[in-house]
């Protein structure tokens, strides 16, 4: 007879303990405990994928051929590119993000694109009727593309046997669940367990598998965090809903870098790709407007240019406030810290808000210096020229500090027309100007930026 006890399971690490504790011995974390009840069987079980193992031998690395591994086109040139140049055979990649944000959308639309290729894609959260809604709403269709509905384990492995797909996709993770556990769907026991069981049949069979993953209110992908170490990439779907733009990172990725992203439009027939994000993402003319400022970033291998907004202004209750959307609150603190110190601008009596139009979040320091001179340009209610773009990182006491891959970002300024770039001085050295058609003004203080900017 089967056997019940309750255990208590870290939703960081998976550690059991049979009762509640605090801090995790494993991990370290505080409060991740969760209570779980397992029912034990006389015997024990076990997941059949229905594939044999392959017996397997130690071999030195001088046997093993280095080549590169077949990969699948996903005909969508950002997701392509976001991982590594297309899907790899037998991979598992995990897709995470919040609710509503477009992850099944993005998944839907790629997959009825692919042609000559079965798909199997699983519903454990909507009924076929609902996808069929949404693939009428696309425009897509596949005749490949079978449809299933179902959250237990075994029974999509019975699915899979008979219909032998090229590419399975499970949406989500957190609804599917196997026999072997008596634990609810979701838990940390079932998602551990269905995931390494999902992992062994990509291996074993060359099959990939896309996981859709939930994300919990601290922002991390729902279940323990065996979850994305298992996978072979995990990729973050992310932007705000009250924006047109989407953005997919890759956070982890085996099989490529973990610098790039891809920009995405969402729209009223599914997402479309953003191939020249820097003409979206610039106002059509701020002429005259202070407070605005163009800066040359790099994201991934893609430069893109960005229009960084700022509003000062002078602070009606006793504590002047600070927000910042998109950019590091701290990191502009820091910023502000420098233009008092180092400058003499005075703006510790000041509210100042900064935005980074449409939507995204831009984590290159190359945009420092574009921060403080939007601030400034607010401040001094003095508007910047036009035609001007700005790269460079701020150091703490004051100095403009060299960034990577200028040339890229001069590039991109001089396609879009832009007539003067304010660099770092140090990034001057090393350059053709002779091929460089756009004016270059090197800057090596703050000082020496602003004086540019604004004479």
């Amino acid at each position: 007879m089967a056997k019940e006890k309750s255990v208590y399971v870290c939703s960081n690490c998976g550690q059991e303990s049979p009762k509640w504790i605090g801090k995790c011995p494993g991990c370290g974390e505080w409060n991740t405990y969760v209570e779980e009840i397992i029912r034990k069987e006389s015997g024990p079980k076990k997941v059949s994928t229905g594939m044999e193992s392959v017996k397997t031998r130690p071999i030195t690395l001088n046997e093993i051929e280095a080549a590169d591994e077949p990969r699948i086109d996903m005909y969508d040139e950002e997701l392509n590119r976001v991982l590594g140049g297309g899907l790899v055979q037998g991979s598992l990649v995990l897709i995470g993000g919040e609710p509503g944000i477009g992850k099944s959308t993005l998944v839907l639309q790629t997959v009825l694109r692919i042609p000559e290729k079965r798909i199997l894609y699983v519903s454990g959260e909507e009924s076929a009727r609902q996808l069929k809604l949404r693939a009428d709403r696309l425009g897509s269709a596949s005749g490949e593309c079978l449809i299933v509905c179902e959250t237990s384990l075994e029974q999509i492995y019975v699915h899979i046997k008979n219909t032998r797909p090229d590419l399975v996709i499970i949406d989500s993770i957190q609804t599917i669940s196997t026999e072997i556990l008596e634990s609810s769907p979701g838990s940390v026991a079932q998602v551990r367990e269905c995931s390494a069981s999902i992992l062994r049949f990509a291996k074993e069979s060359h099959t990939p598998v896309i996981l859709i993953g939930h994300i919990n209110k601290e922002g991390s992908i729902a279940g323990p965090k065996v979850l994305e170490h298992i996978v072979d990439a995990v990729l973050q779907f992310e932007g705000d809903q009250h924006y047109m733009y989407r953005i997919l990172r890759s956070i982890k990725n085996r099989f490529g870098s973990t610098a790039e992203l891809g920009i995405y439009e969402m729209r009223q027939d599914g997402l479309r790709q953003v191939n020249n994000p820097s003409e979206l993402l610039l106002s059509q003319d701020h002429e005259g407007m202070s407070g605005v400022a163009i800066a040359s970033a790099i994201e991934g291998v893609r430069p893109f240019l960005i229009e960084t907004q700022a509003l000062v202004s002078s602070a009606v209750y006793g504590n002047p406030q600070r927000s910042a959307t998109g950019f590091d609150l701290r990191r502009m603190n820091m910023l502000l810290a420098v233009l008092e110190k180092r400058v003499g601008f005075k703006l510790a009596q000041k509210d100042v808000f900064l935005n980074i139009a449409g939507g995204i979040k831009v984590n290159d320091p190359a945009i420092d210096l574009a921060v403080i001179s939007a601030i400034l340009s607010s401040n001094m209610d003095t508007g910047i020229e036009s035609g001007m773009c700005m790269a460079g990182e701020i150091g703490l006491s004051g100095e403009i500090r060299p960034v990577n891959r200028i040339e890229q970002r001069i590039a991109e300024a001089e396609k879009l027309g832009f007539r003067q770039f304010v660099l770092p001085k140090y990034n001057l050295q090393g350059i053709d100007t002779k091929r460089i058609k756009i004016e270059l003004i090197p800057v090596r203080k703050v000082e020496e930026a602003f004086r540019a900017l604004f004479g």
